[in-house]
């Protein structure tokens, strides 16, 4: 099954002089399985998008589709729904409360009215499955660095063993190596289990690494929705909107442009070190 956008619009202060229109006849198919980054400069309502994928915001106008139902049906079940899509905020441990780990983590599926057992059986799964070493599920998430403290707010929305995880700025503010070890096991999820998951980031590197898809938002429309290659061989109408390529894509252009035949489509470290070799052999 899927999430499908049907000519979704939506209007923060609808009816009032301050009206803005957020989203703009947004069409989308998300199929199951997909790893997709959303895109966009600040206001281009990306963080908007997201947030009616689960319900939190209604449309003004259109539909959307959750496995087949409409979310927006008088008798569809909302908790439901956000049960099976899962949202992470933007510095989501400002949401910790609990007195540790385990029983913050332990939050979620317990407002599910499941048993003792199956709500610590799903906060383990879930703490083990961030990558978040035994020793520190009995310690006040306060105590915490703030990338282990990232891993716990997202264990929290796994233990709810949703379908769809939604990760809104899941490394804003880590440092280096925190944003790779947090994007490192969430595309090492993706891989293990299938589950399907939106990234909302506003680092072209992150994207390119690790989706397979990209959906560029720009003034509440898609700009922009294919591979990562696709995407950012629009490298220069990208720069026209505020946002660029990753690094790589300027190098190997720049590459070309001094005569060494690589490909310019290249998007990852990977990719780029693999034309160059490529390139000096032909040499």
């Amino acid at each position: 099954m899927s999430i499908i956008l049907d000519h979704i619009n939506y209007i923060y202060g609808a009816d009032t002089p301050l009206a803005v229109k957020a989203l703009d006849d947004i069409c989308l198919q998300i199929p199951d399985g997909q790893f997709v980054g959303i895109i966009g400069h600040t206001g281009s309502g990306k963080s908007t998008l997201v947030q009616h994928l689960n319900g939190l915001l209604k449309a003004t106008s259109g539909h959307i589709y959750f496995n087949g139902e409409d979310i927006y049906e008088k008798d569809y079940d909302r908790k439901k729904l956000r049960s099976k899509v899962g949202l992470v905020f933007q510095y989501p441990e400002h949401q910790l409360f609990e007195i540790d780990v385990f029983t913050d983590v332990c939050f979620g599926p317990k407002n599910l009215g499941l048993d003792k057992k199956e709500v610590e059986l799903r906060a383990y799964d879930a703490l083990r499955k961030v990558g978040l070493p035994d020793e520190l599920f009995y310690q006040s998430p306060f105590d915490l660095s703030g990338g282990q403290k990232r891993r716990v707010a997202i264990a929290g929305v796994l233990a709810m063993k949703p379908e769809v995880l939604i990760l809104d700025e899941p490394t804003a503010g880590l440092d280096p190596r925190g944003r790779e070890e947090i994007l490192h096991q969430i595309k090492e999820l993706q891989m293990k289990t299938g589950m399907t998951i939106l990234l909302v980031s506003h680092s072209m590197e992150d994207v390119a690494e690790y989706v397979n898809r990209i959906i560029v938002m720009n003034h509440g429309s898609v700009m922009y929705d294919g591979t990562p290659r696709e995407v950012f061989s629009h490298y220069k109408e990208l720069e026209e909107v505020g946002l660029a390529a990753p690094q790589v894509t300027y190098i190997m252009h720049e590459l070309k442009d001094r005569g060494l035949d690589v490909d310019t489509d290249a998007t990852t470290i990977e990719e780029a070190a693999e034309t160059v070799l490529k390139a000096l052999h032909r040499a």
